[in-house]
């Protein structure tokens, strides 16, 4: 019994010197145009984690993941509101990459290669309570989902229940993938109600506002 109770009290803080070193990472400094800031939040006792792509400008400005327009459309596909969205007893978020990656041709460049790597599966390892991985984009589902993955990112996410209950795929909730919502409205119809549902579940009653 005393090992489990040392278990409890030394994981909140084996994450904590862990996030600590991530947020100190500077593995690839010399190729981000704004300079290393990684972001990302996890508590312990999370039960939803949230793997996205890389930080945006703002994001990185403001240290605080997904303070953007995304991230408010992701909020209303959850039925969360900011506060319990910002609970890192609830929601841990740790994108593929931690740093902005500088922008290219047609938007942002994709994650950095080092970070998932470097920090991926020794985050995992200290939240032990996940019930549920949103996959956002396809580096995520990539990632995660492997030879498992439809060959496109709008049959992945139509194939949700292949992946359920562990994951959930997800589009980036960029409002720059509007035209795609319009031309798949199942996305909306069939995916979010079941989305907000599996959130209301996990979350502590009355955390989901709907």
């Amino acid at each position: 019994m005393n090992v489990k109770r040392n278990t409890r009290r030394q994981q909140p803080a084996a994450l904590e010197a862990l996030l600590a070193e991530v947020r100190a990472c500077r593995a690839c400094a010399q190729q981000l145009p704004l300079g290393p800031r990684p972001v990302v939040r996890a508590g312990a006792g999370a039960r939803i984690l949230i793997v996205g792509q890389a930080p945006g400008t703002r994001v990185h400005q403001t240290g605080i993941p997904w303070n953007d327009a995304s991230g408010e459309r992701l909020r209303q596909w959850l039925g969360v509101d900011d506060a319990t969205f910002c609970d890192a007893s609830q929601f841990a978020i740790i994108p593929m990459g931690f740093c902005y990656p500088g922008r290219g041709k047609s938007g942002d460049n994709p994650p950095r290669p080092e970070c998932a790597p470097l920090w991926m599966d020794r985050l995992l390892a200290q939240l032990p309570s996940i019930a549920l991985t949103l996959l956002v984009g396809q580096y995520a589902q990539r990632h995660f989902l492997g030879a498992r993955r439809k060959p496109t990112l709008t049959e992945t996410v139509r194939a949700w229940q292949d992946y359920a209950p562990a994951y959930i795929p997800l589009p980036h909730p960029s409002p720059r993938n509007q035209p795609w919502l319009k031309q798949h409205p199942w996305f909306e119809a069939e995916v979010l109600p079941m989305l907000r549902a599996r959130v209301a579940r996990i979350l502590p009653q009355g955390q989901a506002s709907g």
